[in-house]
């Protein structure tokens, strides 16, 4: 039999918040009794060592989180797991393999700050003058360069347009994304090179409100923003043979690129592949990587509606060229172009951000809850239970999911509760594609 000591209280009225922090110094263990923390050395990912949680031995520490401060600049966390940090010194980060300089060190007491001189292992820290340090690096003696345990950061599945309210806000925002970009690894912001705006993209719906509201009360820029749109991705279905030839004679010198290509699918998350089996020089060196680059950027342009192609593999198997008219730019338009009408004949498909629900919701609504989940082209995998209510786990498309909660709170009566994340991307039914086509063009 199991006793699990719990407490209760609410942070907010700061009721029984004392007596949390007790029990956790009275029954976890402390940082010395911990198990020690797997890592790889930073010049060789495949050795495996131990990190002791101890203050002796070289130093090494996670950093977890980022935060802007008005006062300080950039504050870096770190949890230290061996040895002491001391300010004013030098650490490596053995991620990005770049020398950092330790500015100040602080202690955190909510809204409370403590400058220390050194902290120590199973300590936490905000360190200030950090320059190239992320969420997820890992800080580390010169001497024993080791890689803590590596962060992976899915890419963002949701994004949406935003635009200051003012021309006065305009600096203000861009300044205020690539704080909030530095914070926080899933986020991503970038310029729509056709319409010129700003996109903000994000793992959830949710996600991105909570940014565009911290915009609002952090950094006083007041955003319009657009309606979501998913992150679809395109790929194909069989593989084809493709020839082609871009030739153009306009006076001068003309342009001659000629290709065959051979474009294949691959497995999902396998990516792009490029493979030359040019034989014979039949195709000089120099514009084999035109010819890799132009399916890249074709790639990224679409086949049907204009979202990136994912998981191909490329052969570029036989061609021919110019003495005179062939150039690089011809040739990487000659694949661009193939690539494309290739891919039209190769059964293209447009691929959704299928997410994994999890709703808790009372035995009673139930029924109510997976009806609904069926309506949005979810496809239930599982039921439990857990504390007396009934659980559902789904996988739905991201595109289903918009406005949920408030669909879920009226079908529930406010009772039952959801969690989503993305979990891999699924083909689209054919007339859901057919409207995404036509939406695109």
């Amino acid at each position: 039999m199991h006793i699990v000591p719990m407490t209760v209280g609410s942070a907010f009225k700061n009721k029984g918040v004392q007596t949390l922090l007790d029990a956790v110094v009275d029954y976890l263990p402390s940082p010395v009794e911990s198990a020690a923390i797997k890592g790889t050395m930073m010049d060789d990912e495949e050795k495996e060592i131990e990190v002791p949680s101890t203050d002796d031995g070289a130093f090494a520490a996670l950093a977890f989180k980022i935060m802007t401060d008005p006062f300080v600049g950039q504050l870096t966390f770190i949890r230290v797991y061996r040895g002491s940090l001391e300010s004013g010194s030098y650490v490596h980060n053995s991620t990005k393999d770049k020398k950092e300089r330790v500015g100040r060190i602080m202690k955190m007491h909510a809204i409370r700050r403590e400058e220390v001189k050194e902290i120590y292992a199973g300590e936490i820290g905000a360190v200030v003058g950090l320059k190239n340090t992320t969420t997820g690096d890992t800080l580390c003696d010169a001497s024993d360069k080791v890689v803590l345990e590596r962060m992976d950061f899915p890419d963002p599945v949701i994004s949406v347009a935003v635009e200051p309210k003012t021309k006065a806000d305009q600096e203000k925002m861009g300044l205020a994304l690539g704080k909030l970009a530095a914070e926080d690894p899933s986020f991503r912001v970038f310029t729509d090179e056709e319409s010129g705006q700003t996109i903000i993209a994000g793992m959830g719906e949710l996600h991105l409100e909570i940014l565009v509201d911290r915009m609002k009360r952090e950094f006083k820029v007041e955003a319009e923003v657009g309606a979501p749109q998913v992150a679809y991705r395109e790929t194909i279905r069989t593989s084809v043979e493709q020839e082609y030839k871009y030739a153009k004679q306009s006076g001068g010198r003309g342009q001659f690129g000629h290709v065959y290509l051979k474009i294949e699918p691959q497995e999902a998350g396998a990516g792009y592949e490029f493979v030359d089996e040019i034989k014979g020089g039949v195709v000089p060196k120099e514009f084999i990587q035109p010819v890799n680059k132009g399916i890249q950027e074709a790639m990224a342009r679409g086949i049907q509606a204009g979202y990136p192609v994912e998981d191909v593999k490329v052969t570029l198997y036989d061609g021919s060229y110019h003495d005179v008219d062939s150039s690089e730019m011809a040739f990487k338009l000659a694949a661009s172009m193939g690539f494309r009408e290739g891919c039209k004949k190769a059964n293209p498909v447009i691929l959704e951000p299928m997410m994994k629900v999890e709703v808790e919701v009372p035995e009673e609504f139930m029924g109510d809850v997976i009806g609904d989940v069926s309506k949005r082209r979810g496809i239930v995998r599982g039921m439990g239970d857990r504390a007396g209510n009934k659980i559902v786990d789904a996988f739905v498309p991201l595109s289903e999911m918009f406005g949920y909660s408030t669909d879920l709170r009226s079908m529930t009566q406010g009772r039952a509760t959801y969690a989503m994340e993305f979990d891999h991307y699924d083909e689209v039914p054919a007339n859901v594609a057919k409207e995404i086509i036509e939406k695109r063009n």
